[in-house]
């Protein structure tokens, strides 16, 4: 069975969350549009299987609200966020740029209203975009100060009604402690929402967590360097960590 084939069955409706570090080198910030380019090219050969696909873009790359607020004295919580929130616009609008070069039809939805340059995000419309094919870029958070954009990856999911969520990150999924620190520790193939959260793994904050778990949500870990990687993941490959209401395994 091809990657293509399979991804049409495993999900109907995929809500990606791409972090901010994505968009830049390693160890670099700003943006790197051969990173970006890396990624959209795997976007567009799920994309060209049939998948729904919206895509939540962290923008760590370019700024945190939340660590900006804390190192700066001179701007205040709330706005530290609101420029956090911009910048994943920035993202939004790069990743846009890389896809429709590789001809993916996109469109970009904005949580802070900004029409010269995204559409707001208006529910019924994105869906809309999703079931006529396009990739839909949801940028600025939920658009609102102290949310995390994992968190506004798990509340976009449901307001679209998700099959699941996936988080491309740079580790191979969900492991028992840092494996950098420790090379004996255990990756899981599957761990229960409540497992996450009892044992403090911090892959995403705890409120995303929260929001699939009410909503038996499935949430997927993985590494999005391993090219091929985001369809494998989309087509119900075993690789990463799948979280879900079941136990635990581990390898």
């Amino acid at each position: 069975m091809t990657t293509s084939d399979s991804t049409a069955s495993a999900y109907k409706r995929v809500l990606l969350k791409v972090s901010g570090e994505s968009f830049c080198r390693e160890g670099e910030s700003g943006i790197s549009m051969a990173e970006v380019t890396s990624i959209a090219d795997q976007i567009r050969e799920v994309s060209e299987s049939g998948v729904q696909l919206a895509i939540v873009c962290g923008g760590g790359n370019i700024l945190r609200g939340k660590q900006f607020s804390e190192v700066s004295s001179t701007i205040i919580p709330s706005r530290a966020h609101y420029m956090g929130m911009l910048a994943t616009v920035i993202n939004a609008l790069a990743l846009q740029d890389a896809l429709e070069k590789a001809g993916v039809p996109t469109r970009v939805q904005s949580a802070i209203r900004m029409e010269g340059v995204a559409e707001p995000f208006i529910r019924r419309r994105c869906i809309r975009h999703l079931e006529k094919g396009r990739v839909v870029i949801l940028a600025a958070g939920t658009g609102s100060p102290f949310v995390t954009t994992d968190t506004a990856a798990a509340l976009r999911a449901r307001e679209i009604d998700a099959s699941v969520v996936l988080k491309a990150t740079k580790v191979d999924g969900v492991f028992s402690e840092d494996p950098v620190k420790n090379p004996h520790a255990i990756r899981y193939t599957d761990i229960s929402y409540r497992e996450v959260l009892d044992q403090n793994l911090q892959v995403m904050d705890a409120q995303a967590f929260h929001h699939c778990m009410e909503h038996k949500l499935p949430i997927v870990i993985f590494n999005y360097k391993k090219v091929g990687n985001i369809g494998r993941a989309i087509a119900g490959d075993t690789i990463g960590t799948r979280v879900t209401a079941d136990g635990a395994s581990a390898e």
